[in-house]
């Protein structure tokens, strides 16, 4: 069914509604039309990494995860499985006439907000720092994840639109200034990317963007979104954006005015309950029939496309089994795999020798932690392997032992059961090891959205330091003042600064991320060597004391590796393999208005099979304005036996070779541009 054929039916079944019926689809909660044979329908639902919020799911690597394995191929596969999933359940939770929140098949993700703070606490949903990485990771998870099919297998939905990346303390107030240049180059490609992949939904931020609330800023949607882009699906509030509009912007006097503003802009669905106004701004003529009605047309065009109407329900037969099958599962596992970044590997330290029988301490707050492999917007997995539970398994022949050593943070309101103040014990067992893996990083309690709290460490979900809570370096010193060999794990959604003493100390570092219900088993997969490492950074590691921009300064300037002057600790783009690779000469094979196309040979020169996940970057040589100091512009994963050589093609989209001059305009660059690749240690 195309889209014109959708909306063509979705206009007769709103044809036989009142008024009244009309505006009350347009909340998120949207009640049943009995005398229509409409069923209610709620839109609220969550998948970034795996169906969530709806009891057991397969839980995938959280998004900055999958993004770190620079393989798009792969996030299709994921969205692919999650969507079969989500089609189980709703299969079920129709057949026992559940039609509550989080049982619908319109999914609020992906996120592909731009991570351009490190410290921002929801940049784990995200896909990474770089717009063309955003887009192609979004994009697939969106083809995925909808499929491509007469109807939707599930309908997507890309947010925050648009610039919006913290402070989340700010989030219900702020103006977020974004100059035409950074609009074009930064903030907006991905959202346009994920239009022509022909995503379902796009959802407002909370914020103000240029002085507009996101959810009723004329120019973002109206001019932008539907004109020049041509989106022709639904577009959806942040839950509480609406009334924001009014209570936390002040950009208007009263709730219905602000409901209106909403409708007005192109909001057709509200999360939350500031639509419910639109009964008194219709009644105050503020808004019209037909806009009532065009946005009723654009929420049922979509439950048309999902099915919802035909006599036989489409995807009706997709099992409930495959919901944590032995398929999805090993999925999540390979994703987990292709996340983890070994960032150091001093002389060749990892992998080891599994049939060397020796004593391993498995040690820190993450080491056995299920909150660590969930992330955040989760579902509940039938079944957790925990980094010192993938030792066991990877290690049958080695001792094991396991340590706390300290909580998180200090003040995660665990005091009362006595999990404080354990260097002693993380050291002890330590000192008794051979090895000792150190699990530190993060969990949602510290680093998310909204938090709610303030401390020493995290202010409303935002980070104040790249450094790991205090506990968490006492720790760390302890255990590498009493064991020589030490492999540290940093499981967190951001960015980590071990600090000089532990980084100098560590045999080899692995930053693995929120990796999902098999993640333990990965982590302790590629110590072994069973595979090698070939994830990639999607945001820039710097150090704790590289100066940053305030979080609320939206411009680029001095912001990623596009923009940023510091040295990095690690690069965007970096990390280490077990094997290596050498790249031959790049040429160009053909040119056209469309896309350039590059070419070279790659060689694994080293003793493992792996993946090596190519790059290509474009500098401008433009004299106009200032352009980014160097830009991703292509992908190619490949893998390669140990020996083979392999041609590997990058084919650059136009759209990324362009220009932004600062009123927004895309121009070819003066002077050519110059390309490189990236080897996969920068």
């Amino acid at each position: 069914m195309d889209y014109e054929k959708a909306r063509s039916r979705a206009e007769k079944i709103v044809a036989g509604m009142t008024a009244q019926e009309k505006m009350s689809q347009l909340l998120y909660e949207s009640p049943a039309i009995e005398r229509l044979g409409i069923h209610e329908y709620n839109w609220w639902n969550e998948a970034c990494h795996g169906v969530a919020r709806s009891g057991v799911a397969t839980v995938f690597p959280q998004s900055i995860g999958m993004a770190a394995s620079f393989h798009p191929a792969l996030m299709y596969e994921v969205a692919a499985a999650i969507s079969d999933e989500a089609r189980a359940k709703y299969n079920q939770s129709v057949a026992f006439g559940d039609r509550g929140i989080f049982k619908g098949l319109t999914y609020w993700a992906p996120n592909i907000n731009i991570f351009r703070d490190p410290r921002w606490g929801r940049g784990q949903e995200t896909c990474g720092e770089d717009p063309f990485l955003t887009a192609e990771i979004g994009a697939a998870f969106i083809r995925g994840l909808q499929g491509d099919g007469e109807f939707f297998k599930a309908a997507a939905c890309a947010k925050h639109f648009a610039v919006h990346s913290g402070p989340e303390r700010l989030r219900h107030g702020f103006n977020a200034e974004a100059s035409p240049k950074d609009l074009e180059e930064t903030y907006l490609p991905a959202f346009k990317k994920a239009v022509e992949a022909g995503v379902a939904g796009v959802m407002g931020a909370y914020n103000r963007t240029n002085g507009a609330p996101c959810c009723a800023n004329v120019p973002l949607i109206q001019t932008i979104l539907r004109g020049k882009w041509g989106f022709r699906g639904y577009f959806v509030s942040d839950c509480g954006a609406v009334r924001d509009i009014c209570t936390g912007h002040h950009y208007t006097e009263t709730l219905t005015e602000a409901a209106a503003a909403a409708l007005k802009a192109g909001c057709e669905l509200n999360c939350g309950d500031a639509f419910k106004y639109l009964v008194d701004a219709y009644e105050e003529d503020l808004v019209t029939d037909e806009e009532i009605t065009e946005a009723a047309v654009r929420l049922f065009t979509i439950r048309v496309l999902l099915g919802e109407f035909e006599e036989e329900r489409p995807f009706a037969d997709v099992p409930y089994s495959v919901v944590c099958c032995p398929a999805h599962k090993a999925l999540s596992l390979r994703a987990a795999e292709e996340s983890i970044v070994l960032l150091e590997n001093k002389n060749g330290f990892l992998p080891l020798d599994k049939t060397k029988k020796r004593r391993i301490a498995v040690v820190g707050p993450n080491a056995m932690s299920v909150q660590v492999l969930e992330g955040n917007y989760y579902g509940h997995a039938d079944e957790y392997v925990t980094v010192a539970d993938g030792f066991r398994r990877v290690f049958p022949d080695c001792e094991i032992v396991v340590a706390d050593g300290s909580p998180v943070y200090q003040d995660d309101g665990r005091r009362w059961d006595g999990f404080v103040d354990l260097e002693s014990e993380g050291a002890a067992a330590a000192k008794s090891a051979d090895l000792t893996v150190l699990c530190l990083g993060l969990d949602r309690n510290v680093e998310g959205e909204d938090l709610g709290c303030e401390n020493d460490f995290t202010d409303f979900g935002d980070r104040k330091t790249l450094l790991l809570p205090e506990c968490q370096r006492k720790l760390a010193e302890a255990v590498c003042a009493v064991c020589e060999n030490v492999v540290v794990v940093v499981m967190c959604g951001s960015a980590a600064d071990l600090g000089d003493k532990v980084r100098a100390h560590a045999r080899a570092v692995l930053h693995a991320w929120y990796p999902g219900a098999m993640g333990g088993l990965a982590v302790a997969r590629a110590v072994a060597g069973e595979f090698s490492p070939s994830g990639k950074l999607p945001i820039t590691f710097m150090r704790a004391d590289t100066p940053v921009p305030d979080m609320a300064d939206y411009r680029m300037a001095g912001r990623t590796y596009r923009y940023m002057a510091e040295k990095p600790l690690y690069p965007f783009g970096y990390g280490l393999s077990y094997t290596t690779f050498q790249y031959g000469e790049l040429r160009q094979v053909s040119a056209d208005d469309d896309k350039v196309v590059m070419e070279t040979e790659i060689t694994n020169t080293g003793k493992m099979d792996a993946w090596e996940k190519a790059q290509l970057y474009a500098r401008f040589r433009d004299s106009r304005t200032e352009t980014p100091l160097r830009q991703l512009v292509a992908l190619s994963p490949v893998y390669l036996k140990r020996g083979e050589t392999k041609t590997v093609t990058f084919t650059a989209d136009r759209f990324w070779l362009k220009a932004v001059l600062e009123d927004g305009t895309r121009v070819d660059p003066d002077g050519g541009i110059v390309f490189s690749t990236a080897s996969s240690t920068q």
